[in-house]
């Protein structure tokens, strides 16, 4: 592995010797001989690993390690010196250097250090981008009003070390608001770590959760650790938790109340500090109604709701969505960015997305794939668009203003009357009228009610 070097010295011997040496592995070396010089080289052109000598006229080493690491928080830079001591060691350490060598040096460990100081700096890179690429894959897009109250809700539940129980239909982005739960806390440099309860079979969910000893059963050849022993100190996301089997709610729930737990097949108690985030598409109620999750659970994982809502409740959101997703899939297939006329963005806004998020990120994907030209038409996206879709512009639906103003208000006090789950009362808060007034606007407008669940 190649980088750029630069080393200081005042010593013309000792940068012509590791110049030479470096060329030889590969590197390019840049060289300056007193601490002024190295700034200027350092500024210009900052390389990956700096080499730089402590005892040097006027600006010695020690202040232009302290100038350089105030310049560059990141940069890799190994210390060396003639009159060694402990004390300059320790003090070169705590002002941020890499590693320290004692002149005369030895070459070999010169090689060998710097091929270790550029491997770690390559880590540190491919984590700075897996971390940029989660947070842009995590992040909430729109600026709709349920959007904005939801940011609020995360806000609100991110500081704490409460749990949330977070609902909502199949791909609205659940695992999303759980990673902004996680990355907004005191945990967010401790684990992430999810857990499909839908995706693992009922017979391995257990060792998958707990971990097993080693003979616990057949196969079980070596001690496994659990999920729960992996999120020790962070956060553990029980996706689709509606899906887990009774006597494996009964475990959970131990976890919860103890955190502790046992692995399969042993004996030994193992303590943990676990934040437990739940989400699950199902009602809850009728799923305790029937018998199917267990009703001191569900308390104890509701201690913080949070109700993620479906796309066609923030139509508004859909264009912002919609460059949002041509955006990632320009970059991650290393392509050229479409661009999307309005009247396109029209018909995606008028679609209904049952599939929610990600049958729109799905959409957007295939656009970016299947259109050849720079720019997404309506007639491009309509061929995409479900069997009985109506292609006609609303707007061209309607002969009065009036008769345009009552479709709108039927269908906004529908999706808020489906929002408070029918309760009229809720809705006429949330829409500031009164409940008589809001009475009479379903019977006038014949506004389908639903009974209350």
């Amino acid at each position: 592995m190649s980088g750029t070097i630069c080393v200081v010295d005042d010593e013309p011997s000792i940068l012509n010797t590791l110049s030479s040496i470096l060329e030889d592995e590969g590197h390019q070396v840049t060289l300056a001989k007193n601490g002024e010089e190295a700034m200027k080289v350092i500024q210009m052109e900052p390389p990956d690993v700096v080499i730089l000598d402590i005892w040097m006229p006027e600006l010695d080493g020690l202040e232009v390690l302290t100038r350089v690491r105030d310049l560059f928080p990141n940069m890799i830079v190994i210390m060396m010196s003639g009159h060694g001591s402990v004390e300059t060691a320790v003090k070169a350490t705590k002002l941020g250097a890499y590693d320290y060598l004692e002149k005369p040096l030895d070459l070999e460990k010169v090689t060998i250090l710097v091929r270790n100081a550029l491997h770690q700096r390559k880590l540190e890179e491919e984590n700075i981008n897996l971390r940029v690429k989660v947070e842009r894959h995590s992040k909430l897009v729109g600026a709709s009003t349920v959007m904005e109250k939801l940011r609020q809700q995360i806000g609100a539940a991110a500081p704490t070390h409460s749990r949330v129980l977070i609902s909502g239909e199949n791909g609205t982005g659940k695992e999303l608001v759980a990673r902004a739960i996680h990355m907004q806390s005191p945990r967010h440099n401790r684990p992430f770590v999810e857990v499909n309860c839908a995706a693992i079979p009922e017979t391995l969910i257990e060792t998958e959760l707990f971990g097993h000893e080693r003979g616990a059963f057949t196969g079980a050849v070596d001690q496994k650790r659990g999920k729960f022993d992996f999120a020790n100190g962070g956060t553990l996301f029980l996706d689709e938790i509606g899906d887990m089997s009774l006597a494996t709610q009964a475990k959970v729930l131990r976890v919860l109340e103890e955190q502790q737990f046992t692995r399969v097949g042993g004996g030994k108690l193992i303590k943990v500090n676990v934040r437990v985030l739940a989400a699950s598409n199902k009602d809850f109620q009728q799923e305790i109604e029937k018998g199917n999750f267990r009703e001191d659970l569900f308390y104890r994982l509701n201690v913080l709701p949070i109700e993620i809502p479906p796309l066609r409740a923030r139509r508004d959101d859909i264009p912002a969505l919609t460059r949002h997703f041509l955006k990632i899939h320009a970059e991650e297939q290393g392509v050229k960015l479409k661009d999307i006329t309005s009247e396109a963005l029209d018909v995606l806004v008028r679609h209904d997305w049952p599939g929610n998020i990600r049958e729109l990120r799905n959409q957007i994907e295939r656009l970016m794939i299947m259109v050849p030209k720079n720019t997404i038409e309506m007639d491009d996206v309509l061929p995409f668009m479900p069997r009985g879709f109506n292609r006609v512009n609303p707007m061209d639906a309607y002969d009065s203003l009036r008769e345009a103003r009552n479709a709108f208000e039927r269908e906004y006090i529908a999706v808020r009357l489906r929002e408070n789950n029918w309760n009229v009362s809720k809705t006429a808060d949330d829409l500031k009228i009164e409940r008589s007034h809001l009475h009479r606007k379903i019977k006038l407008l014949n506004v389908e009610l639903r009974s209350e669940r």
